[in-house]
């Protein structure tokens, strides 16, 4: 650690390849803090997201007119666009911080997970070794990712993932006035799924809730019912197949997860009044 005028730190920089951003999350930098009497941060705001683990010590936290007193083994997170400031609380025990900040499309769905919020950006961590040790081995990886070694960007992204695993509660709950995350996730599941004949049932327990409870908030949200979706989907990549490649319709019909070629046939006809070999030939298309 060096010395600076309000803490001891390390501050460690990570600079993402391709492989990293192919995975859609990675580091950016990482480091750990011991804070002096004098410590604050802010007003400050950030690009991208920065989770801070107090190890020991106690922290005061700022965000969105609110203030808190955050003490060892708690969570803060940092979000893009929001001002924040935070400082020691006490100067006995030492403020002992560990961090690190990461960026990528698939940061804020794996931070939702978490129960991280802008509204609400910290939380008491139960698993706090697991946690401790992961954060070690990440900034580990960071120190030594100098030069162009390619499984270092793969065992960062295990231990991303495995840190992330280790902050995120089983009770995180779905609150029932905004579904839109989580039925992105199911339409996400559905648009990789559908081919393969899946359900709504099947669905439904990918999300951990009630098929009817589902149903009803999925075609609120969506404009059409799951079924309807499904649907949309098969015959949508249907109707390319027929367009773009030479397959046989039972082929095409197989492929889809029909079972055979006259319930695809039906299928297809009630969704685009003309049948396959007729949308082939384009008098459907």
């Amino acid at each position: 650690m060096q010395e600076y005028d309000h803490e001891l730190a390390e501050f460690i920089y990570y600079t993402p390849g391709r492989l990293d951003k192919e995975s859609q999350i990675w580091p950016v930098r990482a480091g750990r803090s011991i804070a002096k009497p004098s410590y604050r941060v802010g007003p400050k705001r950030i690009e991208c997201y920065s989770l801070h683990f107090v190890v020991e010590g106690n922290i005061h936290f700022e965000f969105q007119d609110k203030r808190v007193e955050l003490g060892k083994h708690h969570l803060f997170c940092l979000f893009p666009g929001f001002t924040y400031h935070y400082s020691i609380a006490a100067s006995e025990p030492p403020l002992r911080l560990s961090w690190i900040a990461i960026d990528g499309p698939r940061a804020k769905a794996l931070l939702e997970l978490t129960g991280l919020t802008p509204e609400n950006p910290y939380t008491h961590l139960e698993n706090i070794s697991a946690v401790e040790k992961t954060l070690e081995e990440i900034h580990q990886l960071m120190r030594d990712a100098a030069g162009w070694k390619p499984a270092v960007p793969l065992q960062l992204q295990s231990l991303l993932f495995g840190l992330f695993a280790a902050v995120t509660p089983d009770n995180v709950p779905k609150p029932e006035n905004e579904p839109a995350g989580w039925i992105r996730e199911c339409i996400g599941f559905m648009e990789l799924h559908a081919a393969e004949g899946i359900s709504v049932q099947q669905v439904a327990a990918f999300a951990g809730v009630h098929r009817s409870y589902f149903s009803s908030v999925f075609t609120r949200q969506v404009g059409m019912s799951p079924l309807g979706y499904l649907q949309k989907i098969r015959m949508e990549k249907a109707g390319r197949l027929l367009r773009e490649t030479d397959a046989a319709v039972t082929e095409i019909a197989l492929s889809l997860g029909y079972p055979n070629l006259f319930s695809f046939t039906r299928a297809f006809k009630n969704y685009y009044s003309v049948a396959p070999g007729i949308f082939r030939s384009g008098a459907g298309g």
